[in-house]
């Protein structure tokens, strides 16, 4: 039987040099890849009482919309900022190089509620450090936040460490 590991693609020196990018693509398009992504990242919350799934765009929908679907919880969009046609709250960011902006809807999280944030990867951990602010802002409680894989060289659960973070591939570089 494969590991999850088998099915993620990587490609050396991209986006440049020096780089080995982790590309879940091949996972997607392989049924028993997609499938065990799934299982597994569902099976980080196997103890965990919460009630809604918040993804970030746009590959938190594709892994956090089908274990919501699983687990009979309704799913939250977080979205680039321009894209939701309702009354949102944002929060800005730093990139890289500059700045991005998310948003959700106002009405989307409610007082007290108990999140579980899910996306692919998590590098830096800045959009997700990002989403779970607008989590808070609107009275969510953080109570899990879980990746497919984690570049553990670039930091970003250090970033996270007030929350409660798993991953279920963890790279040592970046």
């Amino acid at each position: 039987m494969k590991k999850l590991e088998d099915y993620v693609r990587s490609i050396p020196d991209f986006p440049e040099e020096g780089i080995i990018f982790r590309d879940i693509t091949s996972v997607l398009q392989d049924a028993d890849g997609l499938h065990l992504a799934i299982d597994s990242m569902q099976d980080l919350l196997k103890d965990v009482d919460f009630d809604v799934i918040v993804g970030a765009e746009s590959r938190g929908f594709v892994f956090g919309a089908p274990i919501a679907y699983n687990m009979h919880k309704p799913f939250v969009l977080i979205r680039k900022k321009g894209k939701l046609p309702c009354e949102t709250v944002s929060q800005k960011y730093d990139l890289e190089y500059g700045s991005a902006e998310i948003e959700m809807h106002k009405d989307s999280i409610k007082p007290g509620q108990k999140v579980v944030l899910v996306d692919d990867l998590i590098a830096t951990g800045g959009t997700i450090e990002a989403a779970a602010e607008l989590v808070e802002s609107l009275g969510g409680v953080v109570v899990k936040i879980i990746f497919l894989m984690e570049l553990a060289g670039l930091k970003g659960r250090e970033r996270l460490k007030k929350y409660n973070v798993d991953s279920v591939i963890r790279y040592e570089g970046k």
